[in-house]
């Protein structure tokens, strides 16, 4: 006979479970960052995971030979469908596809998963999920961009975090665009030189990994090497001179580049709409982030915890931004008759609970349920009716479902599961028509208690 093979159960790199306590404490921090999206006025809106490829393109690509490498792309029929990477691509190919049926200032939320082809590392996965606000349309710019720094201070605050730790950095897009304008640094070399800039902050890389990437390559500390941008000495030096300016007056006297002075003016008008509102002492200017992406063209925005974060192993490890986004003039207008600005933001949900889950700030509210022991089958009756009871009481409660299991187990049972409570009927409850209720909490010995059958829910939610 023929062995039978046993399949090993696991999962592909990037990809994991996500169960209990976690999952609860995430869908908690969803509803917090939903209820600001509300507040603010934004509607909601869902896209298949599915788009054509070609009307989302890829602007994640570093590889130039094949730009859908870094997404997950498919076959279906004579067409190509992509896994959306982002929410921001989907919602353009949406407002293009619905613009007639929409306000002319379209605020909207989504909530999804999204999908990367790109190699998973430390707090990296290629699925995860995104809780995005936009602003479609031809509104006041600075007005729109300073209502999406509020948002973040709201959102991050209604999920627990204190003012004082995190920060809210902007920049203008334009502004290093002038730079590279006046450094005659080619189009096909821009796009490397801007995600060069974009890894400053992340581990490992800071200056001498970015210059590193400004020249002709960058080799890790794993021996892999990435193509750089291969700019000369002059361009390299400016570009790591403009990486040190944190002043915004010092930046205005250094940069003479038309367009970089026009995203400083549209800086400090953005400061000023900004004072009128909150004035958040959490927003500062930050000339480094210029983000990754190739649609943002002048606001863009990075938020970052000013607390440490550890893994598993008690070592610290940077999560980087948990909020980003920015203004994108061109995105929409990629589809034919449509051109609409828009700006928004992305939460990192998973990066954002699990330094909360650090903090131990975001708490559940969460009622196990109570568990009905079955003693006797003969009773089983009896048993449900005490089910019923509770449920109806919107006490949530199971009963154990094992006939094999004896008492000992049934509580083993509910202490591996960290239920509040067990109620415990034999023949001589049932004969006396009361309840045993064991508090499972409670201090050994002293947490027996039997009561009238009539009591039960008002000493059970004494418990729970």
């Amino acid at each position: 006979m023929k062995k039978e093979n046993k399949l090993i159960p696991g999962l592909p790199s990037g990809f994991e479970d996500r169960w209990d306590k976690k999952l609860l404490l995430k869908k908690k921090l969803l509803s917090a960052i939903e209820n600001v999206f509300i507040k603010f006025g934004a509607e909601p809106l869902e896209t298949p995971s599915f788009e054509i490829s070609e009307n989302i393109g890829s602007f994640l690509a570093e590889d130039e030979t094949n730009p859908m490498s870094d997404v997950f792309s498919f076959k279906d029929g004579d067409k190509n469908i992509t896994l959306r990477y982002d929410l921001s691509s989907p919602l353009a190919r949406f407002v293009a596809q619905n613009n007639q049926d929409l306000p002319s200032i379209y605020k909207r939320y989504a909530i999804q998963n999204v999908f990367r082809n790109e190699k998973a590392g430390n707090g990296r996965y290629r699925e995860f999920m995104q809780a995005d606000f936009d602003i479609v349309g031809n509104v006041n710019s600075s007005q729109a961009n300073a209502e999406l720094c509020n948002l973040i201070s709201a959102a991050l605050i209604e999920c627990g975090l204190k003012k004082d730790q995190f920060t809210i950095n902007v920049s203008n897009r334009k502004i290093v665009q002038g730079l590279l304008d006046d450094l005659k640094i080619s189009n096909e070399k821009q796009l490397k030189v801007i995600r060069a800039i974009d890894k400053l902050d992340k581990p490992g890389f800071g200056l001498k990994g970015v210059e590193d990437l400004l020249r002709k390559e960058r080799k890790d500390t794993s021996g892999a090497i990435t193509k750089g941008a291969d700019l000369n000495d002059e361009q390299v030096e400016q570009i790591l001179k403009y990486l040190k300016i944190k002043d915004l007056e010092e930046l205005k006297q250094s940069l003479k580049n038309p367009l970089s002075q026009e995203g400083i003016n549209e800086l400090e008008e953005f400061f000023v709409v900004l004072g009128y509102g909150s004035s958040l002492d959490q927003v500062k200017t930050n000339f480094t982030i210029v983000r990754g992406l190739a649609y943002y063209s002048d606001f863009i925005v990075e938020t970052n915890l000013n607390f440490k974060v550890t893994n598993n192993k008690g070592k610290e490890v940077d999560i980087g931004s948990i909020c980003s986004g920015g203004a994108y003039a061109k995105l929409i207008s990629r589809f034919k008759g449509v051109d609409i600005p828009g700006t928004g933001i992305s939460f990192g949900v998973d990066r954002l609970l699990f330094a909360l889950m650090q903090l131990d700030q975001i708490q559940l509210d969460e009622q196990k349920p109570v568990l009905v022991c079955v003693m006797d089958q003969k009773y089983l009756k009896n048993y449900y009716e005490i089910l019923d009871l509770l449920r109806q009481n919107n006490i949530n409660a199971e009963i154990f479902l094992d006939s094999k299991k004896n008492l000992g187990k049934q509580l083993t049972f509910a202490n591996k599961r960290q239920l509040p409570v067990a109620i415990i009927c034999g023949e001589n409850e049932f004969k006396d028509n009361t309840v045993t209720i064991k508090n499972l909490k409670g201090v050994k010995g002293e947490n027996n208690k039997t009561f009238s059958k009539k009591d039960l829910i008002n000493e059970v939610k004494k418990l729970i």
